[in-house]
């Protein structure tokens, strides 16, 4: 028996409603002798229209179409702000039908607007509703309906609400691929409760119907999304008007029909759509019983097929077998090793007479006058829909790795079998599987050809899929200015990369001491843990810069307090000139030792006397911090040779000099 469906949610709307209701007052209110308008249709629904023409209610799209002593109606759509003020410095009478939430909408932008904001409109730009809105915050919102179009914005700073009608999804998508730009932007979810509510019904009854029906005008637009939507779910789904459009012969051989209606579609036409169905269903009633009656009779005659899913009531149970009732001349027997049993379970644990039961066919007759069945192939097919719904939905399964093959592993889903490419055991190199082996590995299904008896999993997805999860869930905690633990994973010449609790940021060279290095690994080794700053993310190209010489003060800032002239320090020798040498107090911090204070004696050579890397003593002969300079002398830290001895110098340099 066929069964007319209504979706829950259906034709008029709490606005649409209220504005018909406020034109038919206006019209028995109306004593002047000036007209009465809609500015636009009332409604997207031609019914609706022609029955208020016929009361006296035009439709202009101008107000200059009207004159002083007229009435206009403002549709449910709403106007903009500078359409009130026209009308008012014209002397023409308005009635506001405008619905509630619009109204809200148009309240939201101006504020928006007003405060400094740029306002931005997620829905159709030639839509009624969408110009009243823009005409509220001066003509100047961004208006855009896809994600495609937000991800391409310049802009930032925006104040975003919907058009009431479109689909909640479209509208996340688009509040995604801003985040995803790091736009900066408020949003407020001007959705219609109610465009909401019809959608999710409109979803629910497609899903669970042959065909459906969908009531509107042409021009609606919430209407048009109802078949949309539908369309996805139901694949023989219809826009109509009214009955006059109903396609009957595909709803006159179908058992479950449903039915929805946009918001400004009247009771009157869903009633009259229902009625014209209901005839022809009742029209084929007893033709549908007759063919019923006749396909049971066939059905008794008829012996089923190899591989078909029979169902049958058990007529007996013993240790060995289970013979079923299916209804037509043979009985069907499932043996006992077509069962899964667990442990010592008994046939008779399990199965009783009298209970429902379904099964596979194998052989239509097997020797012995019956047909035989398999309880097991048949739970083999529902494992392969789980597999293919596992595939269809991305979700994931558990396998257990039973075997090792040439290029991979063979995983068992229960009954059924499927291959794991090397590549695919990990998100690491594998070079044996064999440690794979016993494992329960959770899997995405990649591949399936269930007539050929093949399916292909992927554990490397699933382990993408959590270290990006991880991924995501580190960057939203890391701040600019943090300082973290690190190791030490790799070199190069230019730095360090740096795992900062599952990702990597490079600590480039120049950022690792307040001194000179040429290669990283002279201060870090692999490994090593150290604390870093983040200095700079960017989450589009998934880069982190850290610094590590940033934890300590830059030695110049601090110099007072740790050198003072007349001060002796220690130091190692970085790099000799002609005129001198230069040591390194600490990292970032250089003194000359000028040649003529690095010993008592006249050095010509300063090679003789010094060599790079050698530690040495150095008293601070003076400090200049505005050139950033520090003058040592080694030889302030050394003895002063005894008289004899600098006479003696002093000959040697005469002789030399003549």
């Amino acid at each position: 028996m066929a069964e007319i469906i209504r979706a829950e949610h259906s034709g008029f709307c709490f606005g649409v409603r209220r504005a018909i209701t406020k034109t038919e007052e206006a019209v028995k209110n109306h004593t002047g002798s000036g007209k009465i308008y809609t500015c636009g249709p009332l409604i997207h629904n031609k019914f609706v229209t022609d029955r208020l023409k016929e009361q006296g209610v035009d439709i202009i799209y101008d107000l200059d179409e009207a004159g002083e002593e007229d009435t206009v109606i403002v549709r449910s759509h709403g106007e903009a702000a500078a359409f009130y003020d026209k009308a008012a410095s014209r002397g023409i009478t308005l009635t506001d039908a405008t619905c509630p939430f619009v109204e809200k909408i148009h309240q939201l932008v101006h504020e928006a607007a007003s405060g400094g904001s740029n306002v931005l409109i997620v829905g159709d730009k030639d839509h009624p509703e969408v110009q009243g809105i823009n005409g509220w915050c001066g003509n100047n919102a961004v208006i855009i309906n896809s994600p495609e179009e937000a991800a391409n914005l310049d802009s930032d700073n925006f104040f975003v609400v919907a058009q009431t009608t479109i689909r909640k999804s479209l509208f996340d998508d688009v509040i995604a691929a801003l985040e995803s730009r790091g736009k900066k932007f408020e949003v407020r979810n001007t959705i219609c409760s109610a465009t909401q509510q019809r959608q999710d019904s409109c979803i629910n009854t497609a899903k669970n119907v042959d065909v459906m029906i969908v009531i509107g005008g042409r021009d609606s637009s919430n209407t048009r999304k109802l078949y949309e939507i539908s369309k996805k779910f139901c694949e023989k789904t219809y826009f109509v008007e009214n009955k006059a459009d109903l396609p009957l012969k595909e709803v006159k051989f179908c058992n479950r029909i449903g039915l929805t209606a946009g918001a400004s579609t009247p009771e009157c036409v869903i009633e009259e759509v229902i009625a014209n169905m209901s005839e022809v269903i009742t029209e084929n009633k007893e033709t549908n019983l007759m063919a019923e009656y006749m396909d049971e009779i066939e059905k008794q005659l008829r012996l089923p097929r190899a591989g078909e899913i029979v169902n049958g009531k058990i007529h007996q149970v013993t240790d060995k077998e289970i013979i079923v009732n299916l209804g037509c001349k043979k009985d069907g027997i499932i043996p006992k090793e077509e069962l899964t049993l667990e442990g010592d379970q008994k046939l008779k644990d399990l199965f009783k007479e009298g209970d429902e039961i379904q099964a596979k066919v194998i052989k239509t007759d097997d020797g012995d006058g019956t047909i035989l069945l398999s309880k097991k192939k048949l739970e083999v097919n529902e494992h392969w829909d789980e597999i293919n719904s596992a595939l269809e939905d991305k979700s994931t399964i558990s396998v257990k790795v039973v075997k090792q093959v040439n290029g991979g592993v063979i995983a068992a889903y229960k009954e059924v079998s499927g291959f794991i490419p090397l590549s695919q055991l990990s998100d690491k190199f594998v070079e044996s599987a064999e440690e794979f082996l016993g494992q329960v590995l959770t899997v995405k299904v990649s591949r399936v050809d269930q007539k050929r008896g093949k399916a292909v999993f992927s554990h490397k997805a699933v382990l993408a899929e959590e270290r990006a999860k991880k991924i995501e869930e580190i960057w939203s905690k890391l701040n600019v200015g943090d300082v973290v633990e690190g190791t030490i994973m790799r070199f190069t010449d230019y730095g360090a990369f740096v795992d900062v609790g599952g990702i990597d940021g490079l600590l480039h060279i120049s950022e690792i001491s307040w001194g000179k290095l040429k290669h990283p690994q002279e201060v870090l080794s692999i490994g090593q843990k150290i604390q870093v700053k983040v200095l700079s993310m960017n989450a589009e190209k998934g880069k982190i810069s850290l610094g590590m010489k940033q934890n300590k003060p830059e030695p110049w800032s601090v110099i007072d307090e740790n050198y003072q002239i007349g001060q002796v320090v220690a130091g190692k020798v970085v790099q000799i000139k002609e005129y001198g040498a230069f040591v390194e107090l600490e990292p970032g911090l250089d003194g000359l030792v000028h040649i003529s204070e690095v010993a008592h004696k006249r050095v010509t050579n300063i090679n003789d006397e010094l060599q790079v890397g050698q530690e040495v003593s150095a008293k601070i002969l003076d400090i200049d911090k505005e050139r950033k300079r520090i003058s040592l002398s080694i030889k302030e830290t050394l003895e002063a040779p005894v008289a004899e001895e600098a006479a003696d110098e002093a000959a040697e340099e005469a002789a030399d000099e003549e």
